[in-house]
């Protein structure tokens, strides 16, 4: 009974979240069209109806809450911000729109190179840009405070369910085993929401974030006030501070389509040199060309949109082949919703 009242709570929080976020999609649709910044790009490839975006966001919120009746993972908020700091992050994110979508129309991706951060000599030439046009790129604090709640509009509210399929192939690789001595790493950990995540499943499991950005790490590390906290790595993916097969579990959450393709080799050989024999890579990002044939549109038009210089070569990119030439097995590929959900053990 107690599972059951936990799950239908799950699914009931997904769809007042959907519900919300879709509506405050339509006002910025609404805003945007104002400030005369449409987007009049057609995609030659095809494009889901809302009935198919629909019927998959209800699949996705399904499995969400049958996983949390099955004890994969308990019920668990989105974040770990009041309801008043919730809505101030929207606010911000509202007053911040006027700005980002003039820069987006001047095809001008710059302002995260006047970021103290930007001054960092380990940040890569490549993370010194404004993705999605964000203001400070990933490299200021306002960035790093609007950045969930910009990207939860962005899959009206399903952010969170899609992350949480990662949960079931970590159960997998923790099953029968004491999580007290697993250590996990999570790469490219931004503002800690994945992390978060894991740590309401797995309070004893040793949880390790890496990230370049200075800000989101802090913002990360305040995602798990009230938890038990992790290790937080200043680093780049690329040349990970960590000894070989030191990890038992390797995550990757939305990071390898905003990498060139040599950094998400090197990056790939940075999974399995820290990875111990056996160890599981759990890795999800966006949706390629194929996955879903009707789907495609929406990754054509994906970098058109938004600045994303590195989506169109990442929606060809072999995954299989990088995976396997740095002794990666593949265990699993589904599609959740708009992402894509890889698991890989390390022979």
């Amino acid at each position: 009974m107690r599972t059951m009242i936990a799950s239908s709570a799950q699914l009931a929080n997904g769809i007042a979240r959907l519900g919300w976020f879709y509506g405050l999609s339509r006002v910025i649709a609404r805003h945007t069209s104002n400030l005369g910044h449409t987007n009049s790009y057609k995609p030659s490839r095809p494009v889901p109806t809302q009935r198919e975006l629909f019927a998959d966001l209800g699949a996705l919120l399904a499995e969400d809450a049958a996983n949390v009746g099955a004890g994969i993972y308990p019920a668990m908020p989105e974040a770990g911000d009041t309801p008043q700091q919730f809505l101030a992050r929207v606010r911000a994110m509202l007053a911040d729109l006027p700005d980002a979508l003039s820069r987006r129309a001047a095809e001008d991706a710059s302002s995260a190179r006047a970021a103290p951060a930007a001054n960092d000599p380990d940040i890569p030439d490549y993370f010194r840009q404004d993705f999605h046009f964000q203001t400070g790129g990933y490299l200021s604090d306002e960035s790093a405070r609007l950045y969930d709640v910009q990207v939860e509009t962005l899959f009206i509210g399903m952010a969170g369910p899609m992350r949480r399929a990662c949960l079931r192939p970590i159960a997998d690789a923790v099953r029968g085993r004491d999580q007290r001595t697993l250590a996990l790493l999570d790469v490219a950990c931004g503002t800690g929401r994945f992390l978060r995540q894991v740590r309401l499943a797995y309070p004893a499991m040793k949880l390790t974030g890496l990230d370049l950005s200075a800000p989101y790490l802090a913002e990360a590390e305040r995602q798990l006030t009230g938890l038990r906290s992790a290790t937080w790595l200043k680093a780049n993916g690329e040349k990970i501070p960590l000894p070989d097969q030191s990890q038992d579990i390797v995550t990757s959450v939305f990071l390898f389509h905003e990498l060139p393709p040599d950094a998400r080799r090197n990056v790939a050989a940075e999974f399995a040199r820290v990875l111990k024999p056996g160890g599981t890579l759990i890795f999800m990002d966006s949706l390629q060309m194929g996955d879903k044939p009707g789907w495609d549109g929406l990754l054509e038009s994906f970098p058109v949109r938004f600045h994303e210089p590195y989506f169109r070569h990442y929606a060809i990119d072999d995954f299989n082949a990088m995976f396997s030439s740095v002794g990666l097995a593949a265990v699993e590929t589904r599609s959740v919703f708009l992402s894509k959900l890889i698991v890989r053990k390390k022979l």
